[in-house]
């Protein structure tokens, strides 16, 4: 899940998961992979060349050097180092409070959270009425407007469709990046054969 705006990008690490048991789902692996879905979607279905990532903490003051946790100097820091040394320029972890209070994520083109409402909150405040949640890492383009489906006021002539209509033209933009970037990778350069002697 990646939730889409002018303001920002942020994808979660964990989706629905219980605050109680996010310590245990959490993994240097998933971690990694997450991060190198959105470093690629980031380069095909937003047409960013180098993408600059920023992956948020899991505990208040990214564990306060072992304080508070110490998932964030472990195995979180670890994961950041790993993709970092695989040429992304991936970056964290950060505390979330003062990332997005200070608005460093104005310096990021993708953000991970390591959980859902450490995301969705911030993402909500910025982006409400004209976000998307976009699905990364499909070979499909899925969108839908960032707020959900809104069943409760449906039929009641309130609902604003400007998150439908953002979500499609996100979609029709997502559609001609993966175009062009699909063209362009198609047939790389060889590199020259050394000459016969």
């Amino acid at each position: 899940m990646l939730m889409v705006s002018r303001e920002v990008r942020i994808g979660m690490i964990t989706g629905h998961v219980a605050v109680n048991r996010i310590k245990e789902v959490l993994t240097e692996d998933l971690i990694m992979r997450k991060i190198h879905i959105m470093n690629h979607s980031l380069i095909r279905d937003f047409g960013i060349v180098k993408p600059k990532i920023a992956v948020l903490a899991l505990n208040p003051h990214a564990g306060d050097e072992g304080l508070i946790g110490n998932e964030d100097s472990t195995f979180i820091r670890t994961a950041i180092e790993k993709c970092f040394n695989q040429n992304m320029l991936v970056f964290g972890p950060y505390p979330a409070d003062g990332f997005f209070g200070a608005a460093q994520f104005r310096h990021f083109d993708g953000i991970l959270a390591m959980y859902h409402d450490q995301g969705m909150i911030p993402f909500k405040l910025l982006s409400f009425d004209e976000g998307v949640n976009f699905t990364a890492g499909l070979p499909v383009i899925r969108t839908s407007p960032g707020h959900g489906t809104a069943y409760e006021i449906a039929g009641k002539n309130v609902a604003s469709a400007e998150g439908f209509r953002t979500a499609v033209h996100l979609a029709c933009d997502i559609f001609e990046n993966r175009q062009r970037y699909d063209e362009l990778v198609a047939n790389p350069l060889k590199p020259a054969e050394p000459p016969k002697e």
